[in-house]
């Protein structure tokens, strides 16, 4: 049956031109668009589209550009015209007016959308549902904006989350369970069924690590990861520490390399889009965040054999099995860090053996085709919208 009024996705990533948390919505609109459904998609307008983004809008989804934010002269004559009303919601507006779509899907790179976009769904009738992909335990909405989150997040179709604790420390930060909450996974972007040899690793070769993720130390612990790394103990052994990503913090994480004489020992790749290179190449994945959804990174290197470094933050303990298929840090701390590292270099000669007890479970995990799931669901949800 023909569906003639599409979705339409809404991403509010604003910290980059791209990033893990578009991976889902974008996959799934270019499936659907391949199955004959209308897409469009409301996104930031940067000065140069990331080219996933021009690929959408060349297989047919219509894109809409929004302004990462105003001018204050632009600004000002915005709160004269539209009185209370922000310029998110103001460009939201104008993205329903020229779509009329069957159901919105917010995708949302921390924990919820933007109130008053939900509050315009339900006061108009619209169907909608959300992604959210991590929350920081930071945030915390005042009473009245956790009452109105309780209001409005119940008359979402689903609320999708990429973890069991993002949707717990939600639900704990608005004050209330969400009944139509559910669990999704995340595309990868590895074959399914890679299987990379193990970078040698005997007679003192080097044991190199990776961190895989945007440079930004707030969210990422970057910082965490180069401080427990400067401990003289681990300058003198043989290791090479490699960050690949790109991020609005890079400078100052070089400094840090720099500052902590670290520059024999850790390098700068910048983001590289073949992700079975980097673990064809390095034998641990090392992650410091502070805070997570469910890392599109640990999933990638467990599929290719490689065991994990990470902290207990957000879902990585649903995918993680400490002293089995990696190491979990208990707090985002250096001397947290430390004793985990110091578990890893000590365990260094069985690291093979965990890496693909790592490729098996994560395998009983995540379904073959996250984005065929996900999309299947938003056809149900349009066509019982």
């Amino acid at each position: 049956m023909a569906i003639e009024r599409g979705v339409s996705f809404v991403s509010s990533h604003a910290a980059s031109p791209w990033g893990g948390c578009e991976e889902l919505w974008s996959q799934a609109a270019m499936d659907l668009i391949r199955q004959g459904v209308p897409v469009s998609a409301s996104v930031h307008n940067w000065s140069q589209p990331h080219k996933r983004v021009l690929e959408l809008a060349e297989a047919g989804v219509h894109l809409h550009y929004r302004p990462i934010g105003y001018s204050f002269r632009r600004r000002l004559w915005r709160k004269m015209s539209a009185g209370k009303k922000g310029w998110t919601r103001i460009e939201f507006e104008k993205f329903l007016a020229a779509e009329s779509p069957a159901l919105i899907v917010f995708s949302e790179s921390g924990a919820l959308p933007a109130i008053d976009l939900l509050e315009l769904c339900v006061s108009k009738r619209l169907s909608f549902v959300t992604i959210s992909h991590t929350s920081s335990p930071d945030w915390w909405p005042d009473d009245e904006l956790a009452d109105r989150y309780r209001k409005v997040m119940p008359m979402a179709r689903c609320c999708y989350f990429v973890s069991k604790a993002i949707q717990r420390l939600v639900e704990k930060q608005i004050g209330d369970e969400l009944p139509n909450a559910e669990i999704i996974c995340n595309p990868f972007n590895v074959d399914r069924d890679v299987s990379l040899p193990w970078p040698p690793l005997s007679n003192g070769s080097m044991l190199r690590l990776a961190c895989v993720a945007t440079l930004h130390p707030p969210s990422k612990g970057q910082d965490i990861l180069l401080e427990a790394l400067a401990d003289p103990v681990w300058k003198r052994r043989s290791w090479r520490l490699t960050f690949y990503g790109e991020g609005p913090m890079r400078d100052r994480l070089e400094r840090m390399v720099l500052r902590s004489a670290l520059q024999d020992h850790v390098g700068f790749a910048g983001f590289v889009e073949d992700i079975e290179k980097i673990w064809a190449e390095n034998h641990v994945l090392v992650m410091s965040s502070r805070y997570e959804g469910l890392p599109l990174a640990i999933v990638e290197a467990m599929l290719c054999a490689r065991p994990i470094v990470a902290t207990d933050v957000g879902g990585n303990s649903e995918i993680v099995e400490d002293d089995v298929t990696g190491f979990l840090a208990d707090s985002a701390t250096v001397s947290s860090m430390m004793k985990t590292l110091e578990r890893l270099w000590n365990r260094r000669t069985d690291l093979e053996k965990i890496g693909r007890a790592g490729a098996k479970s994560i395998r009983e995990h995540v379904p073959i085709d996250p984005v065929h799931v996900f999309s299947e669901k938003i056809k149900k949800h349009i066509q019982m919208a």
